[in-house]
């Protein structure tokens, strides 16, 4: 992780080609209109190795494209030194959630990992991101929507950690 960062977050799925990649998107997008992106560095990764390499799912690139927003990155699957180098680690589903603190028990991280809907300002939702692989360009939209206000809670969250 690149240590001009104060805060660095790494987004986390299953294949890191369609969650993971558009949080990390967005969350920078909002970052830079918030200022803020000088002072925290995104990433993202998945929990299998299926994809390993592809850019971002093409339907997640373009509701990305459609709001503004490009994605950046190609999928790789989370280390365990990411566990050492993100301060915050934000799973999409609780499957990756039990995967990650797996993956994070004995290795002496002190990374905080949390489901990233904790940072929801909805109330009462699912506490998991939907995988839209599967499905068509509405599943992408909706899993856009959620992402979206869920990455600005998270902007403001992040505003506060830094006294910005």
């Amino acid at each position: 992780m690149a240590t001009k960062c104060e805060i660095s977050v790494l987004f986390v799925c299953l294949g890191n080609i369609c969650r993971s990649p558009l949080a990390g998107g967005v969350l920078a997008h909002r970052l830079r209109e918030a200022g803020l992106s000088h002072r925290v560095c995104v990433d993202s990764a998945g929990t299998g190795a299926w994809h390993v390499g592809q850019r971002p799912d093409a339907r997640a690139a373009t509701v990305a494209r459609q709001n503004g927003i490009e994605l950046f990155g190609h999928a790789r699957r989370v280390r365990a030194e990411d566990l050492l180098g993100f301060e915050l680690i934000l799973a999409m589903d609780r499957s990756n959630l039990k995967d990650l603190t797996d993956l994070a028990s004995g290795s002496g991280s002190r990374a905080v990992i949390k489901l990233f809907r904790e940072f929801d300002p909805e109330p009462n939702r699912d506490p998991d991101v939907p995988d839209p692989y599967y499905g068509g360009p509405a599943g992408f939209e909706h899993v856009f929507e959620i992402v979206d206000r869920t990455c600005r809670a998270l902007v403001d969250h992040l505003r506060r950690d830094l006294g910005a």
